[in-house]
């Protein structure tokens, strides 16, 4: 084995190592869901009646509310920790499809990408093996993880409007399912998905809470979390649920407030790491009508293949590092 060919090992097993690594980074843990939501916005919400009766049960309704939100979270992440692909397949829309399926997709497409390196690329033989193996165990999991996360942005974009119409309709004497009905009816998009399964779940017997807890298994977020453990106490003790809805709505609307403050403010350090990124692209393809011939030795010598490997590598890597530095979690 000579020094090129380690060297080429060398740069493709840390790159690889590297990328792997944020692929695979797992979210951060949701079992801390916030609780204090439930509690601080009540109280601020609550405050200033002057029963203290009324207070009273007002504070035990949270105290049971944060209770099963806890427990609710913590037996989610069993389940997400038991079958990771099979809940990203939930969570990305694809309820009916297996993970053998997925599997077998993956499988094909690792396929694609290896005939295509091969005979069309001319790549080295180890670099298509990684480029290969990222291809079949990495980037499907990172698709269904994308589909996720914008199935669950789109959820959580109608949601506010859909809690505020359904604490209108609790506060015009209408029954709860009849609210979860109207959003299935007036909504589109996976809250309509979601909230049509939770009222015809209710419909064949499906205690409301339960089903309601079902969807958050499907829409694993903080605010599905809060609204299936309310409904859950208010199927088991009767108690309202506007106050709630109410306040679960106007943290949703500021969260989102927040959020975009967050991309306002990171949008110059986004927009430097797109123009860092696409530099050497734009420079390769200058040159590559200014002066074929110079530029043509990165990908017709073997000195050059390595080389443009090298470079793709670690631009890739430093992509994900830059992403990651600016990608808040809120």
């Amino acid at each position: 084995m000579n020094m090129q060919t380690i060297l080429i090992v060398f740069f493709v097993l840390a790159g690889a190592g590297i990328v792997v690594a944020a692929l695979f980074r797992k979210e951060s843990e949701q079992q801390a869901r916030n609780i204090s939501v439930i509690t601080g916005g009540s109280l601020a919400a609550g405050g200033g009646t002057g029963d203290e009766n009324k207070d009273k049960q007002l504070a035990k309704q949270r105290a049971d509310i944060a209770k099963k939100l806890k427990e609710a979270s913590k037996e989610d992440a069993d389940k997400n920790k038991e079958g990771s692909i099979k809940q990203l397949l939930i969570e990305a829309g694809f309820i009916e499809t297996k993970p053998l399926r997925f599997w077998m997709y993956s499988a094909a497409f690792a396929m694609g990408i290896w005939l295509l390196l091969n005979f069309v690329a001319s790549w080295p033989p180890i670099a298509v093996i990684f480029v290969t193996i990222a291809s079949f165990l990495g980037l499907p999991k990172f698709f269904l993880k994308w589909k996720a996360a914008r199935r669950q942005k789109k959820f959580l974009e109608e949601f506010p409007d859909a809690l505020d119409a359904s604490v209108r309709l609790l506060q015009a004497g209408m029954p709860v399912s009849e609210a979860i009905a109207m959003a299935s009816r007036e909504f589109t998009g996976p809250l309509k998905e979601e909230m049509t399964r939770i009222y015809e779940n209710q419909k064949i017997g499906v205690p409301l809470g339960q089903a309601a807890l079902e969807t958050a298994h499907r829409v694993p977020l903080t605010e599905v979390y809060m609204f299936a453990t309310a409904l859950q106490i208010q199927s088991e003790t009767g108690s309202s649920l506007r106050e709630v809805l109410s306040n679960l709505s106007t943290i949703i609307r500021a969260r989102f407030r927040l959020k975009r403050k967050v991309k306002a403010l990171s949008s110059e350090a986004k927009a430097s790491a797109a123009i860092i990124a696409s530099l050497p692209l734009l420079v390769t393809l200058g040159l590559k009508f200014a002066n074929p011939e110079y530029i043509s030795l990165l990908y017709t010598t073997p000195k050059g293949k390595f080389l443009a490997t090298c470079a793709i590598g670690w631009m890739s890597c430093g992509v994900l590092i830059m992403r990651q530095m600016i990608n808040f979690k809120i």
